[in-house]
C-alpha cells in the first residue's frame, strides 16, 4: 500500500484504539516496595519502608528502620530486601527530640528525661568512639550511634532486657541503638560499616505518616 498523506479509516480507527491504550497500560505499572521476606513489622515500619523504596529516599544506599515503639531493628539493602531484624535497646526516656548541648555535655552524667532517642531521618557513615571501637554514627553531633552490646552494670540487665519480648524492657541506653553483638558483626556492619547509609528512627510522640510523609 503506498503511503500517502492520507490515513485509511480502518487504520486511522485501529491507531486512535492503541493510542487510548497505552496511557492505561502505564498507569497499572507495579509499584515497588520493601521486601521484609516474612518477618514480622509493625504498620509504621511497613509504611516508612515502603516510602523509601518507592520515593527513591534512600538515594540507592542500604538503610535502616529503627522501630521505638516495638523496639526492633530492620536493616535493608538499597533495593529494599530486608538483611535483618532484631530487638535492639533504646533511650531511657520516650521522646522524639535530642537534648540540646549534646555534644559539650559528658553523656554519663545525662540528666534521664535527657536520654532519648531522636527520631527523624539521618544520614549515617561508619566511625569510632572515644574507645576506639568502631559504631555506626546516626548523628554524630547528638552522640547517637548503633552499636553492639557491650559489657555494663549488673542491675542494668542489658542482655535480658533484649531477649524480653515486651518492648517497654528495652529502655535503659543514653540515646543510642544498641543491638546484639551477633547482629552487628552479621549484618550492621557488612551493610553500614563500608560507606553511607540512610536511618529512619519512627516517631512515638507522632505518627510516622506525618514526619516522613512531609519530606
Amino acid at each position: 500500500m503506498p503511503i500517502t498523506g492520507k490515513t485509511p479509516h480502518f487504520l486511522a480507527a485501529w491507531w486512535a484504539a492503541l493510542l487510548l491504550a497505552v496511557p492505561a497500560v502505564a498507569q497499572e505499572a507495579p509499584t515497588q516496595s520493601a521486601d521484609f521476606a516474612g518477618q514480622p513489622a509493625s504498620a509504621d515500619a511497613r509504611y516508612v519502608a515502603d516510602w523509601a523504596v518507592e520515593s527513591k529516599d534512600n538515594q540507592k544506599l542500604p538503610f535502616v528502620i529503627v522501630d521505638k515503639k516495638d523496639a526492633r531493628i530492620f536493616v535493608f539493602e538499597p533495593g529494599g530486601r530486608i538483611r535483618g531484624t532484631s530487638p535492639v535497646l533504646l533511650g531511657l526516656t520516650p521522646g522524639d527530640l535530642a537534648a540540646p548541648g549534646l555534644d559539650k555535655r559528658e553523656l554519663a552524667r545525662l540528666d534521664p528525661q535527657a536520654r532519648t532517642t531522636p527520631a527523624g531521618r539521618f544520614v549515617s557513615e561508619p566511625g569510632r568512639n572515644l574507645q576506639g571501637e568502631d559504631v555506626v554514627w546516626v548523628d554524630y553531633e547528638a552522640a547517637l550511634a548503633i552499636h553492639r552490646l557491650r559489657p555494663s552494670a549488673a542491675r542494668e540487665r542489658r542482655a535480658e532486657r533484649l531477649a524480653s519480648a515486651v518492648p517497654e524492657d528495652n529502655r535503659i541506653s543514653l540515646g543510642c541503638v544498641i543491638v546484639p553483638v551477633a547482629f552487628y558483626e552479621n549484618v550492621v556492619r557488612p551493610a553500614l560499616g563500608r560507606g553511607h547509609g540512610v536511618v529512619y528512627v519512627l516517631p512515638e510522640t507522632r505518627p510516622a505518616r506525618e514526619m516522613f510523609g512531609a519530606l
